[in-house]
Protein backbone atom coordinates (compact mmCIF):
# COMPACT_ATOMS: atom_id res chain seq x y z
CA UNK A 1 0.00 0.00 0.00
CA UNK A 2 1.47 3.37 -0.96
CA UNK A 3 0.29 5.08 2.26
CA UNK A 4 2.46 4.23 5.24
CA UNK A 5 1.84 5.04 8.89
CA UNK A 6 4.80 6.33 10.86
CA UNK A 7 3.12 6.12 14.26
CA UNK A 8 5.66 3.68 15.68
CA UNK A 9 8.55 6.08 15.04
CA UNK A 10 6.64 8.99 16.59
CA UNK A 11 5.75 7.01 19.69
CA UNK A 12 9.36 5.91 20.10
CA UNK A 13 10.63 9.48 19.72
CA UNK A 14 8.09 10.73 22.30
CA UNK A 15 8.79 7.81 24.66
CA UNK A 16 5.09 7.00 24.72
CA UNK A 17 3.48 3.58 24.65
CA UNK A 18 0.67 2.59 22.33
CA UNK A 19 -1.52 2.00 25.39
CA UNK A 20 -0.86 5.53 26.67
CA UNK A 21 -1.70 7.05 23.29
CA UNK A 22 -4.89 5.00 23.04
CA UNK A 23 -6.00 6.27 26.45
CA UNK A 24 -5.16 9.89 25.60
CA UNK A 25 -7.07 9.87 22.31
CA UNK A 26 -9.95 7.76 23.66
CA UNK A 27 -9.64 4.85 21.22
CA UNK A 28 -9.35 1.17 21.96
CA UNK A 29 -5.87 -0.29 22.00
CA UNK A 30 -6.94 -2.68 19.23
CA UNK A 31 -7.94 0.18 16.90
CA UNK A 32 -4.74 2.14 17.53
CA UNK A 33 -2.75 -1.05 16.94
CA UNK A 34 -4.51 -1.60 13.59
CA UNK A 35 -3.59 1.95 12.61
CA UNK A 36 0.03 1.56 13.78
CA UNK A 37 0.57 -1.64 11.80
CA UNK A 38 -0.79 -0.06 8.62
CA UNK A 39 -3.77 -2.42 8.42
CA UNK A 40 -6.35 0.36 8.71
CA UNK A 41 -8.38 1.13 5.59
CA UNK A 42 -9.24 4.68 6.73
CA UNK A 43 -8.68 7.22 9.49
CA UNK A 44 -11.10 9.85 10.70
CA UNK A 45 -9.90 13.42 10.72
CA UNK A 46 -10.92 13.65 14.39
CA UNK A 47 -8.63 10.70 15.18
CA UNK A 48 -5.77 12.18 13.17
CA UNK A 49 -6.32 15.51 14.95
CA UNK A 50 -6.20 13.80 18.37
CA UNK A 51 -3.00 11.93 17.45
CA UNK A 52 -1.36 15.15 16.26
CA UNK A 53 -2.45 16.96 19.41
CA UNK A 54 -1.06 14.29 21.75
CA UNK A 55 2.17 13.72 19.82
CA UNK A 56 2.68 17.41 19.00
CA UNK A 57 3.10 16.74 15.29
CA UNK A 58 1.60 17.40 11.87
CA UNK A 59 -0.51 14.95 9.81
CA UNK A 60 2.44 14.51 7.44
CA UNK A 61 4.50 13.27 10.37
CA UNK A 62 1.98 10.45 10.92
CA UNK A 63 1.23 9.49 7.31
CA UNK A 64 3.53 9.17 4.32
CA UNK A 65 3.19 8.28 0.65
CA UNK A 66 5.44 5.97 -1.35
CA UNK A 67 4.46 4.97 -4.88
CA UNK A 68 4.17 1.23 -5.40
CA UNK A 69 7.01 -0.34 -7.35
CA UNK A 70 9.12 2.80 -7.21
CA UNK A 71 9.48 2.80 -10.99
CA UNK A 72 9.24 6.13 -12.73
CA UNK A 73 7.48 6.31 -16.09
CA UNK A 74 9.76 6.16 -19.11
CA UNK A 75 10.12 9.34 -21.15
Amino acid sequence: MPINVKLDDLLHARRMTLTELAERIDLTLANVSILKTGKAKAIRFSTLEAICRELDCQPGDVLGYEPEGGDSPEA
